[in-house]
């Protein structure tokens, strides 16, 4: 299956997602396409299938170069920053808000592994600092950290029961997020948590959980491209 069929593929099972996600009677129905659909926006070796995914195709020949460049005036990211912000987001929203637990960050060691001195999303970032971070992130501890953040998504989502679906964010969690500097208490990050605490354990799953995932990888892909071309 190419890229623009396995693309049209995701996007409708996203669509059959949100049709049955809160339906208790689809409950595992739902539970087992989220974990496909999840599946696609990591690496293979995360959720261990034998099936090529759109993070699969990222990193596939992607150099040093490319992952910490921004192509033109016009771009705002790189492709560390976008993986920045999925893994940060993921790991934010399912670590704090959904199992209330430490975040991944947090544990490890990653922040040193990464050589990273900031924890937060990464929203509020001027284009000169996202090169500048770019530029000292760890690229290979990245790709490891993203991968614990998948992996522990998947143990979380596993976890769940049919009575958790509906559950609102609960405003002590949304309020760690802030206190662990993890969303930044400015205009440009804040508008987060308002936005997560509009939503339910399905608005969470749905997005950022899978559909931020492939909105950023696309990104990301573009970001390739673009370098590929001015490396020729």
């Amino acid at each position: 299956m190419n890229t623009d069929d396995r693309k049209q593929l995701w996007n409708s099972n996203q669509n059959l997602l949100k049709s049955i996600i809160t339906k208790k009677d689809k409950f595992d129905e739902a539970i087992d396409l989220c974990l496909k659909q999840h599946a696609m926006v990591h690496l293979s070796e995360v959720s261990q299938i034998d099936e090529t995914t759109f993070e699969d195709d990222l990193w596939d020949n992607l150099s040093d170069a490319a992952f910490r460049t921004m192509p033109s005036p016009k771009d705002e990211s790189t492709i560390a920053w976008c993986l920045w912000h999925l893994s940060r987001i993921e790991d934010i929203t399912m670590s704090i808000l959904i199992a209330d637990d430490i975040q991944v960050i947090n544990s490890d060691k990653w922040l040193e592994k990464m050589k990273v001195r900031i924890c937060d999303t990464g929203n509020a970032m001027t284009n000169e600092e996202i090169i500048d971070f770019s530029l000292k992130i760890d690229m290979q501890e990245l790709k490891n950290y993203r991968k614990a953040v998948g992996r522990k998504t998947r143990e979380i989502i596993k976890n769940l029961n049919p009575s958790d679906i509906k559950k609102k964010m609960e405003a002590s969690r949304l309020q760690r997020i802030l206190d662990e500097g993890a969303v930044l208490d400015v205009e440009a990050s804040k508008w987060l948590i308002d936005f997560w605490g509009r939503k339910n354990t399905a608005g969470i799953l749905l997005m950022p959980i899978t559909r931020h995932n492939i909105v950023h990888l696309n990104e990301a892909m573009q970001l390739k491209e673009k370098c590929r071309k001015l490396s020729k």
